[in-house]
């Protein structure tokens, strides 16, 4: 496996959030303009709820930079909670006299009943505050270090929305997608047809006291053959994708390329028929190649491998499970029927999925890349990247 990896660490209502990023290269240039910039877009999107108006997430580098490069070390990453003025009671970290009320009517779909069972706990506190969302804000920040890198070898990465509900954009295989245009709508849609609908839908939900879920779509390019491997279960570069899109809170499906329309086809309509390159361009953010697939089916993986095309991962996110119309549920205290907790909450949380979406891609490729071109500093890793690409032009 590759080197680069990560831990968080935080409550959504404590102090802040915490990450170390292990693995990077030495002399990346890196400042917390760029980092925060990720940060601003995971916080937009039609649908969010009245925390996005508290917050104003900005990571504060701790550690592992030094005059705006990177020195190898360890990357401290910390992330301010504005709201934490209003629940030092509620978290504190040392004993207090009189302890908040438990939350104890579990929300279904959430880790509330599972994690309070699991932890032998009477409070489902804890649970709410490690398992939301809110931690993905320092996946996001991680994710940043993560592109940052990339940039170097050529490689970016976007998303968008494919679904809000039963508002559905289905993108041909030559379809091009106005980038601009995506971070423009307020649901980070590329198509402005769909996008009134999707709004109204969210409005609707809403109205009615309830949630709404849909697809995103991330997509990478610029990414060289030959990332991750077929030998190990664990060293395949689609299984590891989809473990880190899958983590994401929210997210119930991955697929990748054509994923399970696939299922559907014969084989002779499912595959990528390999052709001559009808042109050939040398440069460092793709590399040169007398071939080329007709089609990406595959999204860009094949046996476990990158072979060269754009990786497309689609991800399923169900409908967040807090709801201002709660659903019943028990008392975990008297065993009787109750409604399920409530506190405040988004909508639809589609448009800043596909943002971390984003994030969790990169991290997963900065990995692979490293893996494969090793080095502890920039231009070592760029050099030896560099002399792959001559080696397979």
């Amino acid at each position: 496996m590759g080197q680069f990896r990560f831990l968080t660490g935080g409550e959504s209502h404590g102090k802040g959030l915490v990450a170390i990023a292990e693995g990077m290269v030495a002399a990346l240039p890196l400042e917390e303009g760029y980092i925060n910039k990720e940060l601003r877009r995971r916080q937009q999107g039609y649908g969010r709820g009245p925390r996005m108006k508290i917050e104003e997430d900005k990571a504060e580098i701790m550690a592992g930079v030094r005059y705006g490069l990177t020195t190898g070390s360890p990357i401290g990453l910390f992330i301010t909670n504005r709201d934490w003025q209003n629940w030092q009671e509620q978290l504190s970290v040392s004993p207090i006299e009189k302890e908040a009320e438990p939350v104890t009517s579990p929300r279904p779909g959430h880790a509330d009943l599972a994690g309070v069972t699991k932890y032998g706990l009477k409070d489902i506190r804890p649970l709410m505050e490690r398992a939301s969302a809110r931690e993905t804000a320092a996946r996001v920040a991680v994710g940043a270090i993560a592109r940052r890198f990339l940039e170097e070898l050529g490689i970016a990465i976007h998303s968008h929305t494919v679904a809000i509900g039963q508002h559905h954009w289905e993108r041909g295989e030559t379809s091009s997608i106005d980038w601009q245009e995506v971070e423009a709508s307020p649901v980070h849609c590329a198509n402005a047809k769909l996008e009134k609908g999707m709004m109204a839908a969210i409005d609707a939900a809403k109205a009615d006291g309830d949630t709404l879920g849909g697809v995103f779509e991330v997509i990478a390019t610029g990414v060289p053959i030959g990332l991750g491997s077929h030998v190990s279960w664990d060293r395949r570069l689609d299984g590891r994708i989809a473990k880190a899109i899958m983590s994401i809170n929210a997210v119930k499906g991955v697929e990748i390329g054509a994923g399970f329309v696939l299922a559907k086809l014969r084989g002779s309509q499912a595959q990528d028929v390999i052709e001559p390159a009808s042109s050939v361009i040398a440069s460092e953010a793709k590399q040169s190649l007398l071939w080329r697939h007709a089609t990406n089916h595959a999204g860009g993986i094949e046996g476990g491998m990158s072979n060269g095309e754009d990786i497309v991962v689609k991800a399923a996110v169900k409908p967040i499970a807090t709801l201002a119309s709660p659903l019943p549920s028990v008392d975990l205290r008297s065993g009787k029927v109750a409604k399920a907790h409530y506190e405040r909450s988004d909508i639809c949380v589609v448009p800043a999925a596909g943002v971390i979406g984003e994030a969790m891609l990169a991290i997963v490729l900065a990995d692979a890349c490293l893996e494969k071109f090793g080095g502890d500093n920039l231009k070592e890793t760029l050099a030896n990247y560099r002399n792959y690409l001559s080696n397979i032009s």
